[in-house]
């Protein structure tokens, strides 16, 4: 079996990401849009069973199913999902100290997200969720081409 393409160009996945948030929500650094993405993928996983958070990670690309998965206390019960703009400032409470998130982090990340994945494995792990998860990733564009796989 050949290695899993995600695997062999890891690194080059995650730089298309990491610019795609870093310019999507204005921010300067590598680490403050780290930061961001990994407040987001927190704030969503603690609304999911361990079950429906794995098989949300296993069609993100392999370094950030690393950072989805890192840390996840599966033992907690899901708790339930609120208006974008509470999840958004839930995201702002990790790290407090070093968390610069703006108030586009989630869009931003689901949008930098859409442009990586490829979007029938996307949709298809997003329609076993509750309704509430697949609109956490809900990204509004006027044009759908700028959501087109930059990487395939």
């Amino acid at each position: 079996m050949p290695m899993p393409w995600t695997y062999r160009h890891a690194s080059r996945e995650f730089r298309a990401f990491l610019d795609d948030a870093k310019d999507r929500m204005d921010l300067q650094s590598d680490n403050s849009t780290y930061t961001a993405v990994d407040a987001v993928f927190q704030v969503f996983r603690k609304r999911l069973t361990a079950q429906q958070g794995l098989d949300f990670a296993s069609i993100l690309p392999s370094v950030l199913r690393a950072i989805f998965v890192k840390d996840w206390v599966v033992a907690e019960p899901p708790l339930p999902f609120a208006a974008r703009k509470d999840l958004t400032d839930e995201a702002k409470q990790v790290r407090p100290h070093h968390n610069l998130t703006p108030d586009n982090a989630i869009e931003a990340t689901a949008w930098a997200l859409r442009r990586l994945i490829n979007p029938r494995e996307f949709d298809a792990v997003l329609a076993k969720l509750p309704d509430e998860a697949r609109a956490f990733w809900d990204v509004d564009v006027d044009d759908t081409a700028e959501l087109e796989q930059r990487i395939i």
